[in-house]
């Protein structure tokens, strides 16, 4: 992040392109992707088997289990809400609620360096979910089985989704940066001056 005084972040933040509609409407489907799953490991955490046999829900009823999975529900969901500050000024400039970092600009590579490895690793983790009831869920109540595997389907679309978006932010942030320096020069053979 850079430091600098607040009305230079402003200046920034007023000079910045907008974000293009698609990539507004990718960052907000891919919170929505997160959710039916998030939701579904929420109704294990308050007891309900959610699709597993009773022998197949045991392990996730014990208090270690519930912890990790609405730990892992909440995290998945806030992760996948940062996508939107990848369209959103708080995405370009540090909102000033922040302590000690409010007011300051977001460096381009501090929010896509992160965001490109976590879209790589997420698609790559998510990849096989197309393929789900090809694999055996002896743990899963047949009708569990169809209604968990479509619950987790959207989860294939975060890593793309969230790729295509800090392609996007990137490449918004790279012009605005260029153009920001183009005019702080001046027309070419000013000398910077106007």
């Amino acid at each position: 992040m850079h430091t600098g005084n607040p009305k230079t972040a402003s200046h920034l933040h007023n000079s910045l392109e907008s974000a293009p509609c698609w990539a507004v409407w990718a960052a907000h489907l891919t919170a929505l992707a997160v959710l039916p799953s998030g939701l579904w490991r929420l109704a294990m955490v308050a007891g309900h088997p959610a699709g597993y046999t009773a022998e197949g829900f045991v392990p996730f009823d014990t208090a270690g289990a519930k912890v990790w999975m609405l730990a892992l529900s909440v995290f998945s969901e806030l992760a996948a809400l940062l996508t939107i500050g990848l369209v959103r000024p708080w995405g370009e400039v540090v909102p000033r609620r922040v302590p000690l970092l409010g007011g300051r600009t977001v460096h381009p590579v501090a929010a896509a360096v992160p965001a490109g490895l976590g879209a790589l690793a997420l698609t790559v983790l998510w990849a096989r979910v197309p393929w789900w009831w090809s694999y055996p869920h002896a743990d899963m109540t047949p009708t569990g089985n169809i209604v968990v595997g479509i619950l987790y389907q959207p989860l294939f679309l975060w890593g793309p989704l969230l790729g295509a978006v800090t392609v996007s932010y990137w490449r918004r942030r790279r012009r605005s940066s260029g153009e920001g320096r183009s005019r702080a020069r001046g027309p070419v053979g000013t000398g910077g001056r106007r």
